[in-house]
């Protein structure tokens, strides 16, 4: 029988982040381990290794240009690999290798039954588009996720859930006309933070029209105003009824977060959380994988992705 959730904790994970005072530092794995242990979680979920996904792999996504230069930028460790945000280190192509096996890895122990849900710290990298990074997101594992699920398993409704307070840009432009992938985004106003992106009005193209759901929230917007927007994400997704539910749980939507304006408390994790497995009990087996995302408030993301796995453990 399955183990309700499995999590993925390991230096290899943590290694993925940048230095010098960097938001996205390799600390902040440690900082929700702390908090898990400390409530618990640890006794009641199945740890599990991180993985490195091979280069072919990472192509389901990326162009192979793009991952040229991503090794090229590792083995010198100099210069961005944006415009500025994502700087390269010696190391970062493997390190960005890890997370995405590491998701990868989940996603064959959820769809072989092994367990139910799975929890990856570090990972949710949304911004990386098949050509480039963007916001500390070197490749997107989630892009990846969605082509594997595809490509590898079949599945035809695929589920992206993000709560992140940054839109998931470099997974929406990327599927924004695949009909494979229903898309909901609760994330600030573009008008307020990076990238800009995720009108209301962004609902797909061609054949994907009306199957993508971007819900922008004003800065300051609360609890409150998050579980009334969650009700019209919910009722989208339960319309589309998906096979499998990938949710990306930024924590950098929680207020006092340095670099964006939300005000949310880690109820709102919680209620999502509790919320997208009882609607893959009724759809997907209750398959749930969740992408930490986000987040720079190293207490905020602690408490968060705590909620998250005590809500995966839990069902």
């Amino acid at each position: 029988m399955a183990t309700s959730c499995c999590v993925y904790i390991g230096d290899e994970l943590a290694r993925y982040g940048f230095g010098d005072g960097h938001p996205f530092g390799p600390d902040r794995m440690g900082a929700f381990w702390r908090e898990a242990q400390a409530a618990g979680v640890d006794s009641k979920v199945n740890l599990c290794a991180p993985v490195s996904a091979p280069r072919e792999t990472i192509e389901r996504f990326h162009t192979p240009d793009y991952v040229d230069r991503v090794i090229e930028q590792s083995q010198s460790g100099a210069g961005y690999l944006d415009c500025g945000d994502t700087p390269a280190y010696p190391g970062i192509y493997e390190s960005a290798c890890v997370v995405v096996g590491t998701v990868l890895d989940a996603v064959a122990r959820l769809l072989a039954d092994e367990c139910r849900h799975g929890f990856v710290p570090i990972a949710g990298l949304h911004h990386a588009r098949r050509d480039s990074a963007a916001g500390f997101c070197v490749f997107n594992d989630c892009g990846v996720a969605i082509e594997t699920l595809r490509e590898e398993y079949g599945l035809q409704r695929i589920a992206y859930v993000d709560i992140d307070a940054h839109h998931g840009d470099g997974v929406f432009y990327a599927f924004e006309s695949d009909p494979a992938l229903v898309f909901v985004d609760l994330h600030e106003d573009g008008r307020y933070l990076y990238p800009g992106t995720g009108a209301g009005e962004e609902t797909g193209r061609g054949a994907a029209r009306g199957l993508k759901l971007n819900i922008p929230m004003a800065p300051e917007a609360t609890d409150a105003d998050f579980l009334q927007a969650w009700e019209q994400a919910e009722a989208f997704l339960e319309r589309h009824r998906p096979e499998f539910i990938l949710f990306q749980c930024g924590a950098d939507s929680i207020a006092g977060d340095p670099i964006t304006h939300l005000r949310y408390s880690p109820a709102a994790h919680r209620h999502a959380a509790t919320r997208l497995v009882e609607l893959a009990n009724r759809h997907c087996p209750g398959r749930v994988l969740a992408l930490g995302g986000g987040g720079y408030n190293r207490s905020n993301l602690a408490l968060a992705w705590t909620a998250v796995c005590e809500v995966l453990s839990a069902s």
